[in-house]
């Protein structure tokens, strides 16, 4: 080619071309189109770079880096680094912050069938984790040769394999392997040998590692990484994007770019599943229970005409969408899905519900249905199960018979229960640590006799605590509040305390709550409505966002209120990671680092917490549940 006829421009239109083709050559496909056909399960950021500012945006890290939780931070973050990343750096031999900016374009974990029939363990699922290191390729290079090198002077067995021309390190591993920082954090399991039946064989696992271009591969098996190497280099064999069932859920919910979405394709996993024999009798050590197969529980509970679960999230400056879906055709839709589904009807906050709940949800359930479906359920799975539970409906009839021969707990109780059912709770009463933790929530339900449904759930509480000491009725405003006893609590002194369950009717309704106040409020309503929750500032707004609330389920929560509860219980008891629903999952070995006597007043940080919403909605397709964010105002 002559380049001086081309002049300038014509070079300059070469260059670009070229750049611009190598530029597409190199750029790495989406994981769908990378992970095999088999895949079960795929979690994916496809933006590494969109997920960090969205992460860097957010309330939760805005108030984590607030000059007012700094003492908190600092404390938590000096334990975090002292005794686990620095351990656990000096038991990898490396030095995380050289790995921690490496993710550019998508980070994906995947488990792929890889051969596994749900039984041998010689052939395990595969596990594959993807990162496209984009502009920084070459970092990712050299911290693979230096970790490689590590663990070459460390002593262990590498070998290397080639892949479609691709170069993969396999590490030999075993449970010495991991770390003794990591190996803390878990929960401690011992061996169980059944009596009369030989232990399964141990399979050795290992690491496969390698690169191509800027994408970094690992897996447990060579054969779990060929599938994705073949794609990278030209192969054409099928694909994640080629699963019909995934290409209907990207469609549907992948779509807007989402920060990042899973997917589980429930029907290859269940069938997979069911396929699986039930354990044969061991009688070294026989067993109470009858001895149920995987396919019977997977038909009973609805499992089977599941085709997939996907959960997606997306982020603007409006807030934060959070949707799961459940892709379970009507015509296939059994068991927990056939209970879950509900009507098309009106799920708003009725008038009643107070502006300053700090909770509430309404569902419209058809009660008759989901009881004649939970019965098929249990009988589904266990006939003995369903016997115990007509014998206990055929006790309650007998105890409650001798006082009231015309009672019927199936037409008194089941029968009369309505599809409308909601709960709204309030914010703490006081400020002591005994207040703070006490709930002031009310649970109604609609009936259609709602007189005689309370009396047959009194006369079935029975069962449970004896009624003879309990209060007669009451009334109050015209209505009659009725008290249930329930069983004597243990009180932290080693005491116990007796507790009561107050129920009354109105607007339609049963409502039952355990603190008579939030009852007798109620009551009250009828005749002097409240400031209804319908009023509440930026709350039409945020139901756009998730269809509205005429799709039978919705939910609200104000977070301001409950977290101004959870820090002020929190510094009054802050060594008591215990008893603290969200701290539940916290590792011990994290409670010493967790200083809440360092939180600030809740005022001082109250600008990043608001309110969230949520809805649930039913199609012929599916079930999904969406949940909404709304970005507090105070930040915009």
């Amino acid at each position: 080619m002559n380049l001086k006829k081309l002049g300038l421009p014509g070079i300059s239109l070469l260059l670009f071309t070229l750049c611009r083709s190598a530029s597409l050559r190199a750029a790495i496909p989406a994981a769908e189109n990378l992970l095999p056909a088999d895949t079960f399960f795929v979690l994916t950021a496809p933006d590494c770079q969109a997920l960090r500012r969205a992460t860097g945006e957010s309330p939760q890290i805005l108030l984590w880096n607030d000059p007012a939780l700094r003492p908190f931070h600092d404390k938590f973050m000096g334990k975090w680094n002292e005794q686990f990343i620095g351990p656990l750096q000096n038991d990898l031999g490396l030095n995380l912050a050289d790995f921690l900016d490496l993710p550019q374009g998508q980070l994906t974990l995947a488990v792929t069938r890889n051969g596994w029939n749900g039984t041998d363990s010689a052939q395990s699922a595969g596990l594959l984790l993807l990162l496209d290191a984009g502009a920084k390729s070459t970092e990712l290079a050299t911290n693979l040769a230096a970790l490689e090198k590590k663990w070459g002077t460390a002593g262990k067995n590498l070998r290397t394999e080639r892949v479609h021309g691709v170069v993969f390190t396999v590490v030999p591993l075993s449970t010495n392997d991991v770390p003794a920082t990591v190996a803390a954090l878990l929960p401690a399991s011992q061996p169980v040998q059944e009596l009369g039946k030989e232990a399964p064989p141990v399979h050795p696992t290992e690491m496969v590692i390698g690169q191509y271009e800027s994408l970094l591969i690992v897996g447990n098996t060579v054969k779990a990484v060929e599938p994705v190497v073949a794609r990278l280099t030209g192969g054409s064999q099928p694909c994640l994007a080629d699963n019909a069932i995934f290409a209907d859920d990207k469609t549907s919910q992948f779509r807007d770019s989402p920060v990042y979405y899973s997917w589980l394709n429930a029907h290859a996993l269940f069938d997979l599943i069911a396929q699986i024999p039930a354990p044969e009798p061991n009688p070294n050590a026989p067993s109470l229970y009858p001895v149920l197969s995987p396919n019977l529980i997977l038909n009973a509970l609805g499992l089977t005409g599941l085709k997939s679960v996907s959960l997606s999230y997306h982020q603007s400056h409006e807030g934060s969408l959070a949707t799961l879906y459940f892709s379970v055709p009507e015509s296939s839709r059994q068991g927990i899905f056939k209970m879950l589904a509900t009507a098309q009807k009106d799920a708003a906050p009725p008038a009643f519900v107070p502006v300053d709940a700090a909770k509430f949800w309404r569902w419209r359930l058809d009660s008759q249905s989901i009881w004649t479906e939970l019965l098929k359920t249990l009988g589904g799975v266990s006939p003995s199960v369903l016997g115990s539970v007509n014998g206990f409906i055929d006790m309650a009839n007998g105890m409650a018979q001798a006082k009231q021969p015309s009672f019927d707990l199936r037409k008194n109780l089941l029968g009369n229960m309505g599809d409308d059912w909601l709960s709204y709770e309030k914010g703490p009463a006081g400020k002591t640590l005994a207040e703070l933790n006490q709930t002031h929530g009310l649970v109604l339900f609609a009936a259609a006799n709602p007189e005689q449904t309370l009396l047959a759930f009194k006369s079935t509480a029975s069962l449970y605590a004896p009624q003879e000491g309990a209060p007669e009725p009451r009334d109050f405003l015209g209505h009659k509040i009725y008290t249930i006893a329930l069983r004597a609590q243990s009180t932290p002194n080693g005491g116990v305390a007796a507790s009561s369950l107050y129920g009354s009717i109105s607007s339609g309704y049963v409502a039952m709550s355990s603190d008579v106040a939030v009852l007798e409020e109620f009551l009250r309503s009828a005749g002097k409505p409240p400031e209804p929750l319908s009023h509440t500032p930026g709350l039409a707004e945020a139901v756009q966002h998730i269809g509205g609330m005429g799709n039978g389920l919705f939910g609200y929560e104000d977070h301001r209120v409950v977290m101004r509860a959870a820090f002020n219980s929190l510094k009054q008891s802050p060594g008591a990671t215990t008893g603290q629903p969200a701290l539940a999952m916290v590792p011990k070995a994290f409670n010493e680092w967790l200083d809440f006597s360092l939180l600030p007043d809740f005022d001082q940080v109250s600008k990043y917490f608001y309110f969230s919403v949520f809805t649930g909605t039913t199609t012929p397709a599916g079930i999904s549940f969406k949940g909404f964010y709304p970005r507090p105002p105070q930040l915009n």
